[in-house]
């Protein structure tokens, strides 16, 4: 990225301003930056901790697959998933609050003894399903702004402070050299004056 200037004290004071607040900001990006990274970490080791819970639990549905046959799959439904809003690093991120599930009633006498356990297990199953969503959704949420704050770290890191300082340096350059001529203008004016004044007297 070229960053444009103009060789004078106006252009140089404001590299400087834009020079400053970038070193500013710089610690404070990249601690969000590790901040998110860590975050991240754990949404995955979560996500894959519901995972394996999820691939437990399904063994014991499909431990219980003849029985299923009979089951009336109508019984049970999630009728409602309640989530909040949780700020992570500045960053928007869904936290499960509550699951609402819809029982319809079922006869106690006629019905097998395992519906009961058989709605209990669907009920952790799709408990278990939903929260494992939310931290994937968190997990993709809080990736992409990692990436995008990692991106924001490299621009100023790599690009434009490197950048500014080599404007300002330039500027610098150009104004010493430009005062240098003109001291010399100055003394090759004077040394002339001189001379003239030394002829005039003679």
């Amino acid at each position: 990225m070229a960053i444009k200037f103009q060789y004078n004290k106006t252009s140089l004071g404001e590299l400087g301003k834009q020079l400053k607040m970038r070193r500013a900001a710089l610690p404070t990006i990249k601690s969000k930056e590790s901040a998110l990274r860590s975050e991240v970490k754990k949404a995955k080791d979560t996500a894959r901790d519901y995972q394996s819970r999820m691939e437990a639990l399904s063994a014991e549905y499909d431990y219980m697959a003849a029985l299923w046959g009979e089951f009336d799959p109508t019984l049970v439904r999630i009728a409602d998933v309640v989530l909040k809003e949780q700020k992570i690093a500045g960053v928007r991120t869904p936290l499960l609050e509550d699951i609402c599930f819809e029982e319809k009633e079922y006869d106690l006498f006629s019905s097998p003894v395992w519906y009961a356990d058989g709605v209990d297990l669907l009920k952790r199953l799709a408990r278990l399903g939903v929260e494992c969503e939310v931290y994937n959704r968190k997990m993709e949420l809080l990736d992409y702004a990692r990436r995008k704050t990692t991106q924001k770290v490299n621009l100023y890191e790599k690009v434009q402070i490197p950048g500014y300082e080599e404007a300002i340096r330039k500027i610098k350059r150009f104004m010493e050299d430009e005062e240098n001529l003109s001291k010399s203008a100055q003394k090759i004016v004077k040394t002339r004056q001189q001379q003239a004044a030394e002829g005039s007297k003679l």
